[in-house]
């Protein structure tokens, strides 16, 4: 036996044996003490192979033996007649060797290779966990349990349990964005009480301990058998989890980590919604930190691009990879996505589509803060924002407040850079609120203040046209009514007296909100910008104010069909 066991071992081992049969033999390098006759007796390849060669042939024999010393140590102890303890995590190993060696009955009755195979039986294939544990043990053997059966034996009693009871492949991944309005499907899934009693243990063994060859066919069995996408999606998604995302990879892993990657995008389900989209973005980046193949990214990118909606902005924020990178995040990548999203969005309700309008404002506005972010590239992740939110009558708060950040960053640009950024913002649809701080932001160009300025004029002239309108709307009905109520003269005069104090406390309001644009003008215009007011007052032939009666003869003169006053 080998050198570790105990003496009372030894002596019981001499006393059993002849002298003549016991050799000393070395496997896998370990020195060892058998009787050559004794595993003949057990092993029909040993007893053929000393027929036909020499006992110094049998040392390169067992040398070569595809086993471990612990293992071949178990089958020496079997030969000599000691008690085996066969165990979940040996059961695989010693029926391989057996096996190999030909520990059949056909050699010897009562021989190993049969209570290997009951033990598996009677006590591995009937147990989830048990199973599970018995193809761990397979991790140095592999090639050897698969060519001898036990492999498939096992993933066909895993596959059997999985397609009973599909809670074993893992729980459903509670999506929040996404309800399953199908109840009645979670009922039909759930294992009843008596399939938890009778069939398996309370906690069961991770699948996802597996490797990856050994993984990969459940996976794809269990979905040829119409297990419920919701289970297989929680279980890829556990296993790439554990294997891949958030892992460091060194160069030896990565091989390893790629082929995961790329075979969990292949079996992911491709029901929307299944899968968080937080979750999908976490194995895009794992997929492009890892350089999978270019079919594993654009399918990653086509999944999130569908259920882009269900996205934080958070997730849009891919780190640039290499060392050429030019800008912090990968703006391609979201671009692309997008597309996706527009391309495959046939829903009558535009409620994704404005939360995703949403999504790209916050997404301009998180990536201005680069600073080393181009003002080309911005000028077209503003574009697309705004492409975006076509369709959905959103205002250009957002677009405003993206280019504020822009700006307060990137203080070194010019003039003319501030303005080609800002060409960008529809002031129309800016809000009161916008309108107001856009007003007295120092950092926007002269010309943009102007035109915000002017804008909020237009737009109080409406208010107050419609506000007369409807007034006089007002007063009309009640003349119609008084008329038709012959109420009488008097009446009537106090309606017209009424709506007309209407009118002049409306004409007042004006006046006092077009006093406070005034002042925010001459607040925010700085010393060096009031040489181009003068010159613009010069060019229209005002030498004192805007509002003056002959500034405004001459430039209606110039314009008859500009407004710049109410």
């Amino acid at each position: 036996m080998f050198n570790k066991q105990n003496t009372t071992e030894s002596s019981r081992l001499s006393k059993s044996t002849s002298s003549k049969g016991v050799q000393l033999l070395h496997v896998h390098g370990v020195p060892c003490t058998l009787d050559i006759e004794l595993l003949a007796a057990r092993s029909g390849k040993i007893a053929a192979f000393i027929k036909e060669n020499s006992h110094e042939d049998l040392c390169h024999f067992l040398e070569d033996i595809p086993a471990d010393p612990n293992t071949f140590e178990l089958i020496a102890r079997f030969c000599h007649g000691f008690e085996l303890q066969i165990s979940t995590e040996n059961v695989v190993p010693l029926t391989c060797l057996a096996y190999y060696l030909g520990m059949n009955e056909s050699h010897s009755k009562n021989n190993l290779l049969i209570k290997t195979l009951t033990f598996l039986e009677q006590r591995i294939l009937p147990s989830w966990n048990e199973t599970i544990k018995a193809l761990l043990a397979t991790e140095n053997i592999l090639q050897q349990a698969v060519h001898f059966g036990i492999v498939d034996a096992c993933l066909k009693s895993i596959i059997e349990k999985a397609l009973v009871d599909p809670c074993l492949l893992g729980e459903p991944i509670k999506n929040l964005t996404h309800a399953d309005n199908n109840e009645d499907t979670d009922d039909v899934n759930r294992p009843n009480a008596r399939r938890r009693l009778f069939g398996f243990e309370g906690k069961s063994e991770d699948l996802t301990m597996l490797p990856l060859q050994l993984y990969e066919p459940i996976i794809v069995a269990v979905k040829r058998h119409g297990v419920p996408s919701k289970y297989v999606a929680a279980s890829l998604c556990k296993y790439a989890k554990k294997w891949v995302l958030h892992k460091s990879t060194g160069c030896e892993e990565m091989t390893i980590h790629r082929e995961v990657i790329e075979t969990m995008e292949r079996l992911l389900p491709h029901e929307r919604g299944l899968i968080p989209c937080t979750l999908l973005f976490d194995m895009l980046q794992s997929a492009i930190v890892l350089e999978a193949s270019a079919d594993c990214r654009n399918c990653f990118e086509t999944r999130i691009g569908k259920q882009l909606d269900e996205a934080t902005v958070k997730d849009l924020l891919i780190p640039s990879q290499g060392y050429a990178k030019e800008v912090q995040y990968d703006i391609e990548c979201v671009r692309r996505i997008l597309k996706i999203f527009y391309t495959n969005y046939t829903c009558s309700d535009v409620s994704g589509l404005i939360t995703v309008a949403e999504l790209i404002e916050e997404f301009l506005a998180e990536v201005a803060s680069d600073i080393d972010l181009k003002p080309d590239t911005f000028i077209s992740l503003a574009e697309m924002s705004i492409a975006a939110s076509l369709g959905t009558q959103r205002g250009a708060d957002g677009i405003y407040k993206a280019i504020d950040i822009y700006l307060v960053k990137h203080r070194y640009l010019t003039e003319a850079e501030r303005e080609e950024v800002c060409r960008v913002l529809d002031c129309q649809k800016m809000s009161p609120e916008a309108c107001e701080h856009a007003a007295k932001n120092e950092k926007l160009p002269l010309r943009v203040v102007v035109q915000v300025l002017f804008i909020g004029q237009l737009k109080l002239r409406d208010t107050i046209t419609q506000e007369m309108q409807a007034s006089y709307d007002k007063l009309r009905k009640e003349e119609e009514d008084l008329a038709r109520l012959d109420c009488g003269e008097e009446q009537a005069r106090t309606g017209m007296e009424k709506m007309s104090n209407k009118v002049m406390e409306l004409e007042k309001e004006c006046n006092m909100i077009r006093k406070e644009i005034a002042s925010v003008c001459n607040h925010n215009v700085k010393k060096e910008k009031g040489s181009m007011w003068r010159e613009m007052k010069r060019k229209f032939g005002c030498v004192t104010t805007m509002h003056h009666p002959n500034c405004q003869k001459k430039m209606k003169k110039m314009n008859p069909n500009m407004e710049y006053d109410l």
